[in-house]
Formats: structure tokens, sequence, C-alpha cells
């Protein structure tokens, strides 16, 4: 009998990384998944994962910058699944231009909504049914950025990690003894797809000493299937081994630089 048997987990960014990951595990303790994200070949392909293992999911596609669309996709999950006792807000990105003195306001507004404004929106509305069924699980992954803001996230992606980390702080000091568990992951590096975005990408060798996604999810997993009356209100997970991040960094520093800023380093002849 799985620990998660009759609940009903919603994961963002499910299709790839850690969401991915973290869907395949729930799914394997007996819960009912919707994988949400913004393409769906890859939430269908997650979603055939599942069911070959005996497990059930379902897919919605969802823009989590748009309120709207989260208030629409609760009241489906609610109307034809049942409500939402697990959140996982994973779903996240970061800014292409990482360093304040170059960044836009709509790079740094985007940031703040996908990694921070979302996770509220998210949490309020799965908080009423969560509150009225005499419990709930919200788990929000963050980041060490929010620890230790640096240009390898850049400076809207630290501020939004530290901003949701506070928020569900606030969670679970409010609503815990409504049954509302809040639970923080804070990640170092961990080899996802984003770090094909970065400013200078990884390379294999560097990548083979990140997290490997499945280690997050396997703190996902412990935090959701706990027994009602414990909860780890913040986990931080880490590499064992820590890289020499100085190229990856100096690279950052001059992203979206104008060709005149006077202190950018001049290019070897």
């Amino acid at each position: 009998m799985g620990l998660l048997n009759g609940k009903i987990a919603l994961v963002t960014g499910a299709g790839t990384g850690i969401g991915r990951e973290a869907a395949i595990l729930l799914a394997e303790e007996g819960a009912t998944i919707v994988l949400t994200g913004r393409r769906m070949a890859p939430l269908r392909e997650v979603a055939g994962l599942i069911e070959k293992r005996r497990g059930k999911a379902f897919t919605r596609p969802l823009n989590i910058e748009s309120r709207q669309e989260i208030l629409e996709s609760v009241k489906w999950i609610k109307d034809g699944i049942g409500p939402v006792d697990i959140l996982v807000n994973n779903a996240g990105s970061a800014s292409k231009v990482l360093n304040a003195r170059f960044l836009s306001e709509e790079e740094w507004n985007s940031t703040v909504n996908v990694n921070l404004t979302a996770v509220f929106n998210l949490t309020q509305a799965v908080l009423p049914d969560m509150i009225a069924n005499g419990g709930g699980t919200v788990i929000t992954v963050s980041s060490l950025a929010a620890l230790n803001p640096n240009l390898l996230g850049g400076a809207a992606y630290g501020a939004a990690k530290a901003g949701v980390k506070n928020f569900m702080t606030f969670v679970h000091n409010t609503y815990r003894n409504q049954g509302i568990r809040a639970t923080t992951i804070l990640p170092g590096e961990t080899n996802t797809p984003i770090m094909d975005n970065r400013a200078r990408p990884p390379l294999e060798s560097e990548r083979a000493v990140m997290l490997d996604p499945h280690d997050v999810a396997r703190a996902i997993a412990l935090c959701a299937s706990l027994q009602k009356g414990a909860v780890i209100p913040e986990l931080h997970i880490c590499p064992t081994f820590m890289r020499d991040t100085s190229a990856d960094i100096e690279t950052a520093r001059w992203v979206g630089a104008p060709a005149d800023t006077p202190d950018m380093p001049k290019p070897r002849k």
C-alpha cells in the first residue's frame, strides 16, 4: 500500500527535470498526479511512464504567469478529479540578463512572476479546500540562491527565491494548526534543462558533480509522504563536491551590457 494512496497531487513544471522525477515518485506512492506545464508533449510522456507503472496521471497545459489560468486549472482538477491534497510548486525560470546593472524591469517582473507570484496564486487557489478537508501539503522548490545570491542565478532569481522561502514560512506559521504542511526545498546546482540557458552552459564534466533531479525529487517525496503529524519546514540539499564557478560568474557578469560599458573587459586580440 502506497503512503499517498487516495491523494491528489498537482505538480508544476512536471515535464522535465525535478518536476518529472517528483511526479513519478509521488505516483509510485499511490498519488493521482496532475502534470502541468507549458508544453504538452513532455507532460504526455511523463503521464505515459506513470500509467505504464499502473499509476494515475492527468495532463493540463498551464502558463503559471496567468492567475486566471491557475484558478481555472485548480477548478478543473476539483470538478473532474477531486480537490488538491498536495501542491508541488516546482516550475521556475531565470532571467537571461543576470547582472542588476543591465537587467530590464520586464525581465525582472517575469522572473518574479514565475518564481514567486505564481506560488502565491497556486497556494491561495488550493488553500480553501485543504483547510476545509482538514489538511494538505504545499511543497515549494526554492534554491540555495535564496541564501547566497550571485550571478549564477542572477539578481531577479535570487530575490524571487528568497521571497518564496519567506512566503512558505508564512504559510507554515499561519496554517499549521489547520493541518497545512508547508515545506521549502532549497537545492544547490542541479543538472536540469535550465542549465542549457546559463550564460556559460556547464560542461558535461561539471554537470556530473551537480545534484541529479532524482535527488531533489526524493526530498520532495519524503516531505509529501510523512505521516500527518510531521512536517519538514525547510530542507537544504546540495552537491557534495563544490565546483569552481568563477568562469560562469565572470561570463554572466557581462550579459546584456552595452558595448560601451567602460569597465567591461576588452576582448583579447
